[in-house]
C-alpha cells in the first residue's frame, strides 16, 4: 500500500502563488505516474497535472496551463504542484494521487491506485 499525504493548502488572494506538496509513504516502489486532481464544490473531481515516474514527462489541463507547473523528487518521494496566478475558480480540495501501474503521465482517474485526503486551496478575488 502507499499512503499519499497532501500539504501547503491554504487561503490566498487572486494573483498570488501556492506550492502543494504530496508525500508519499509505505511502499513508494509502487508510485510510478503521479497526478494532481481537485474538485469544487458542486463539481465532480477534474484532472489538473500529471508527471511520469522519472519526471521527465508532464501534462496540464488546458484551464491550468502556463500557471501551475508539477514536479518531483523521487528521493523524497514527493510531488509538488506549483501554483501561480492563481484565480478565485482555482478553489477546490487538491487531491494528490499516484498510479502503481502505470509509468507514464496519464491523466484519467481510473488509473490512478492511490489517493490522498485532499488539501483545501481558497482564491479570494
Amino acid at each position: 500500500q502507499v499512503q499519499l499525504m497532501e500539504s501547503g493548502g491554504g487561503l490566498v488572494q487572486a494573483g498570488g502563488s501556492l506550492r502543494l506538496s504530496c508525500a508519499a509513504s509505505g511502499r513508494t516502489e509502487r508510485s510510478k505516474a503521479m497526478g494532481w486532481f481537485r474538485q469544487a464544490p458542486g463539481k465532480e473531481r477534474e484532472f489538473v497535472a500529471t508527471i511520469n515516474w522519472s519526471g521527465s514527462d508532464t501534462y496540464y489541463a488546458d484551464s491550468v496551463k502556463g500557471r501551475f507547473t508539477i514536479s518531483r523528487d523521487n528521493a523524497k518521494n514527493t510531488v509538488y504542484l506549483q501554483m501561480s496566478s492563481l484565480k478565485s475558480e482555482d478553489t477546490a480540495v487538491y487531491y494528490c494521487a499516484a498510479s502503481a501501474r502505470y509509468y507514464s503521465s496519464t491523466y484519467y482517474p481510473r488509473d490512478y491506485d492511490y489517493w490522498g485526503q485532499g488539501t483545501q486551496v481558497t482564491v479570494s478575488s
